[in-house]
């Protein structure tokens, strides 16, 4: 009876003993999917990889329609940035797709990618337009673990850059193999100096029915620079409309762009130089072009290039002067700061997030990811910019 007692009472214990192992095996396993799958959800959500709903290109159905953008005649998307200043301009006309530069850092290979499959139908980019040799215009082409080079990712029929380069490094070297793979496998490419004397390729390309993208000359393609000045300029026409991208031409640049394009005028959009620094849309070059619309690539504030308040992008004196033409002046991001300065960490938010300035038979609308308001509406230019004197009285 004892034994019997004992043995049972053995195999009690060794139950509850496996039982209480399979708990703790349980246990542990739901934790680890867990931590797995909140793991996926961070990286997913920072490179991308979620889409619409979520992610850097996440936007608001109020304030933007992808179907109505899909059925436009002309759309010009300015892409918002995931920590860093930098270019990703995408042209929807027609059925044609057209991508100038592919900023900031790495992550812009998915990113940059995720955001044109939402209206790139076949894969196809019939032009890619990479302006000058800064990383935070070309990173999309270098490809990482994660995601491959654009050069990969899309078809990539024509390829325009800049003439001339001082850069050099692993990077640059990285974009010019991925480029010249994609030649390789049947890609043109050409300089913006073979374009504009006609050496190779042509100045003027027609991307659809009464839409044309000229490439304007300016002596920097052949004279030596600072890199910014090697960008390539590019006049997109749509009817009585003009979108002027000037890459980050600063004030010699512009000068020479002026010079050497005297039917230059009145444009109605305009993408800001050098994500609108100190040194870029100067006063001669916004007196002859007025534009109507601007819209600045840029981290409003980050400390990025300078740690100088009013001369953070978008800086102070852009501001002042392009005030005098237009208060239609929008942001993709903005940054915010997390402790004390300098050690403070930048966190990157939406601004207006992604922009998008369209155009059918002749009417204009704009649409954006996150919110519509003006930059002189906006709490960050409350808080960091002084309104400039006729803004004050709109």
């Amino acid at each position: 009876m004892t034994k019997r007692n004992s043995d049972g009472a053995v195999a009690r214990s060794q139950d509850n003993a496996v039982a209480k192992r399979r708990k703790i095996l349980t246990t542990s396993l739901i934790a680890a999917l867990a931590v797995v799958s909140a793991t996926l959800f961070l990286v997913g959500y920072c490179l991308g990889w979620l889409g619409g709903t979520f992610g850097l290109h996440a936007y608001s159905k109020e304030l933007y329609n992808v179907e109505a953008i899909a059925s436009e005649q002309l759309s010009v998307h300015f892409l918002q940035m995931k920590e860093l200043n930098g270019d990703a301009v995408y042209i929807k006309a027609g059925d044609t797709d057209v991508l100038i530069d592919a900023g900031s850092d790495y992550s812009a290979a998915l990113s940059v990618k995720n955001y044109v499959n939402r209206f790139c139908t076949d894969g196809k980019l019939e032009y890619v337009v990479v302006t000058h040799g800064d990383f935070d215009h070309y990173a999309g082409f270098l490809g990482t673990a994660y995601a491959e080079s654009l050069f990969d990712s899309f078809d990539v029929e024509v390829l325009i850059q800049f003439s001339q380069t001082n850069s050099d490094g692993e990077n640059f070297r990285k974009f010019c193999a991925a480029r010249d793979r994609a030649a390789e496998r049947g890609m043109k490419v050409y300089n913006a100096l073979d374009c504009c004397k006609g050496a190779e390729g042509k100045r003027v390309f027609t991307l659809a029915d009464g839409i044309t993208m000229e490439v304007l000359y300016h002596e920097y393609y052949e004279n030596f620079a600072e890199e910014n000045n090697y960008s390539v300029c590019l006049l997109v026409k749509q009817g009585d409309n003009r979108y002027l991208f000037t890459g980050d031409l600063e004030k010699e640049g512009e000068l020479s762009l002026l010079e050497h394009n005297p039917d230059l005028q009145n444009v109605t959009l305009y993408k800001a130089g050098h994500h609108g620094s100190e040194n870029s849309s100067g006063e001669e070059l916004l007196k002859r072009v007025r534009p109507q619309y601007v819209c600045v690539c840029a981290v409003a504030g980050s400390f990025e290039y300078t740690e100088e308040g009013t001369k953070t992008f978008p800086s102070q004196n852009f501001l002042n002067r392009v005030s005098h033409y237009t208060d239609n002046v929008y942001v993709t991001n903005y940054a915010v700061f997390n402790g004390e300065q300098p050690e403070a960490e930048q966190i990157v938010k939406p601004l207006n997030g992604d922009i998008v300035f369209a155009c059918t038979d002749g009417k204009t609308t704009m649409y954006f990811s996150q919110n519509d308001d003006k930059l002189k509406d906006s709490d960050w230019f409350k808080e960091n910019r002084d309104v400039p004197w006729l803004w004050r009285q709109k």
